[in-house]
């Protein structure tokens, strides 16, 4: 039915604190369990239909439409910057998004016309931090492993996300910058938002009462 709303969660991290959050809400889909292969679910009842995807497919699911919603990480949102609204915090899979180097290098260096090489998986966020900055830098991308790339000589720092910090120290690195603390946070897509107005806004103010947030205190993300 045209008022079915399609939530798009995240695999990984983020997945089973939102099948906890739909859960505490009555409105989880029949056979969704974090080990499922199955990749689409369906709540008749309640006319919801739940999709699993990459976390970093998510915003793209929601900007483009294949789902009214989803959850994604704020990391993603930082480095992706989609055309979604970003109505709740949800408040789960706290986490920051850092600078780190080894211990012996300086928190501040002074570069002159040399640019310094930083290893990511978040290249669009790190060169905006750094620009903002004046810094120039190099950007290498990477898709995991980060903490290896000044260990070898491929950086000189690190932008990554981090929880407790632990790998950074086992690997004798030290964060030296916070660039943004980061949490799951509930998007929808802008068209669902105007046609499926009442059930989307049920929805939200349903899981509002769950988290605890405001819905004055959210905001939109990418551009208008």
């Amino acid at each position: 039915m045209s008022d079915t709303l399609t939530i798009a969660l995240p695999k990984g991290r983020l997945l089973n604190p939102s099948i906890d959050l739909f859960r505490k809400n009555g409105l989880l889909p029949r056979g969704l369990q974090p080990n499922s292969r199955k990749l689409l679910f369906e709540n008749i009842k309640d006319r919801i239909r739940m999709v699993i995807v990459r976390a970093v497919d998510v915003p793209t699911y929601v900007e483009y439409g294949a789902a009214d919603m989803g959850i994604a990480g704020k990391d993603t949102l930082l480095e992706q910057e989609p055309d979604v609204y970003e109505p709740l915090d949800l408040r789960f899979g706290a986490c920051r998004i850092i600078v780190a180097g080894p211990k012996t290098a300086a928190v501040t260096p002074i570069w002159s016309s040399a640019k310094l090489k930083i290893a990511t998986k978040y290249p669009k966020l790190t060169e905006r931090y750094f620009n903002e900055k004046g810094l120039p830098v190099e950007i290498i991308r990477l898709s995991g492993a980060i903490e290896l790339a000044p260990l070898v000589g491929l950086a000189e720092q690190i932008v990554d996300l981090i929880t407790t910090g632990t790998t950074l120290r086992e690997n004798h690195l030290e964060e030296q910058a916070v660039i943004a603390h980061c949490t799951a946070r509930l998007i929808v897509n802008r068209a669902s938002l105007k046609t499926k107005a009442k059930t989307v806004t049920d929805l939200i103010r349903k899981l509002q009462k769950t988290v605890g947030e405001t819905i004055e205190d959210a905001h939109d993300v990418g551009t208008e």
